[in-house]
């Protein structure tokens, strides 16, 4: 059984950049299952009750004029901290709701006790309960970017500052995973003189249209024997996209729609693409979260598309072991079917009362990240059939965002901030090798800006870094944690001899 320290780091986990609707809802049912199994037994490991707290940011930081605010959760935990001067520790959250075991567990907290820091978490606004009070309306959505976030943050800096009586001897360090690793990195290169150093785990921060590689890097991982993959299981299933795409191009759309327990046939060409799409989303997240509580770990999953996994060795086409590995992620995952339909994502994209995110991000990667993991590289694994085009019609669909804008938007974000090449120091940016998103971070160490700022875990997928040290993780893992903890003292350290 997963032990208490396990189920907590997957809610810490949870704030990770994903775009297909399986992708998506992975994430959400991880949150709600863990956070629930968190809540039973943290009563037995944790007697720290963190304080909750709201404050009222304006909607719109950057006009004077408009004097509408929004609810912004926030979470503090004082128990570690060393009065008056004390360090503080700044978690920040990115697309979605924000626990408060972000200030109880992870390798932060761990920090945290031991340097005698102050800890304190800030929710995303339009995400978890910091959602504008007129609503999810397009109009309203424009408030909701990146930049304004970054100045949510340094009000926050100044109310917390001003709570606890702070003085420029409290040195500040920001942490984050996946956008909120870039937001992290974002954070301490526009605002220097408020953030000493930043921690940016899988930090995607080079914006990009047709993130193609990103199923590239999940081709790779796939035959990364390290983790359980081999040549093999790649080609079966590029075999297995392929049979499932040819059916469907040949009429055979009631059978498909059978094998793999879809909701409705799939008839339209939308909905075909959705199933497809659907089916990569299993191996995309395997991959992205390996042995972080989804269904499969990559080492599983290959077995079941080589055949290993079979006891009487029979032989299957990679068809039927595609149709078999659906059929256990439904099981696993408590799904009664695949839905396929894309008029149904239309109407939950549209609904501004939802309870998931996946409107708020969708906006998100229409104005300023991109991030569309596309499978036209010749390198990937699935259907062809997952096109730039194809994907970023929901932006024009959904918010009126004419699909030509999009490149300008990207190029936007990247000038603003220096994609993959940031003229910052004191941010070190940390990856795993299989994880697909380390593609959009900052993996070489620059000799004229900072020699001794990237981190590239082996074997290891998005954010586990953040997690508390375990002893059955993997040496590289134990040795990067040590790495970050010396680099987080060093700051401290020469933060406090600063005149």
């Amino acid at each position: 059984m997963m032990s208490m320290m396990s189920w907590v780091t997957v809610i810490l986990l949870i704030d990770l950049v994903c775009s297909g609707q399986i992708l998506w809802r992975m994430k959400d049912h991880v949150h709600k299952i863990k956070e629930a199994r968190i809540k039973q037994r943290a009563t037995h490991t944790s007697t720290v009750i963190p304080k909750k707290g709201t404050i009222h940011q304006p909607l719109n930081h950057f006009d004077r004029k408009d004097d509408k605010t929004f609810p912004q959760k926030f979470f503090v935990n004082d128990v570690y901290w060393q009065r008056p001067d004390g360090p503080v520790f700044l978690y920040i959250e990115g697309e979605g709701p924000l626990s408060k075991f972000s200030v109880l567990f992870g390798h932060h907290v761990d920090m945290a006790e031991s340097h005698g820091a102050l800890l304190v978490a800030l929710e995303h606004r339009f995400y978890g309960q910091s959602i504008n009070p007129d609503g999810l309306e397009t109009e309203n959505l424009r408030d909701l970017s990146s930049q304004q976030a970054l100045v949510d943050l340094a009000a926050f800096h100044h109310y917390i500052s001003q709570r606890f009586s702070l003085s420029n001897k409290n040195t500040w360090i920001s942490f984050g995973g996946s956008y909120a690793g870039a937001l992290s990195a974002w954070l301490r290169g526009k605002f220097p003189h408020l953030i000493y150093g930043a921690v940016a785990s899988s930090a995607p921060v080079q914006a990009q249209l047709d993130f193609s590689s990103y199923n590239k890097v999940v081709g790779y991982s796939l035959m990364n024997e390290a983790v359980g993959g081999s040549k093999q299981c790649v080609a079966e299933v590029k075999g297995a996209f392929a049979a499932v795409e040819a059916a469907l191009l040949m009429g055979n759309e009631v059978e498909v729609g059978k094998d793999f327990g879809c909701c409705e046939t799939p008839f339209k060409a939308e909905d075909k693409m959705e199933l497809l799409q659907s089916l990569a989303d299993v191996f995309m997240g395997t991959v992205q979260y390996n042995e972080e509580g989804v269904a499969f770990s990559i080492e599983e999953l290959c077995d079941i598309m080589t055949n290993k996994s079979e006891q009487n060795k029979q032989k299957e086409e990679p068809y039927d072991r595609l149709v078999k590995l659906a059929a256990m992620y439904r099981a696993r995952e408590k799904v009664p079917c695949l839905d396929v339909s894309h008029e149904k994502l239309v109407l939950e994209l549209r609904n501004t009362t939802a309870t998931s995110s996946y409107r708020q991000w969708l906006y998100q990667t229409c104005t300023e990240f991109g991030f569309y993991q596309t499978c036209e590289d010749t390198s990937c694994p699935f259907s062809r059939m997952s096109t730039i085009q194809s994907q970023t019609q929901l932006c024009s669909r959904i918010f009126d965002i004419p699909q030509d804008h999009l490149p300008v938007h990207t190029d936007f974000t990247n000038q603003y901030y220096g994609g993959n090449r940031p003229q910052t120091q004191r941010v070190l940016y940390v990856n795993g090798n299989i994880d697909p998103w380390t593609e959009l971070s900052v993996v070489w160490n620059d000799t004229m800006v900072d020699n001794d700022r990237v981190i590239l875990i082996d074997g290891t997928a998005h954010c586990r870094d953040m997690n508390s040290d375990k002893s059955m993780d993997k040496p590289a893992l134990h040795q990067a944690r040590k790495e970050i903890g010396r680099r987080v003292a060093m700051w401290l350290k020469s933060a406090a001899l600063a005149p």
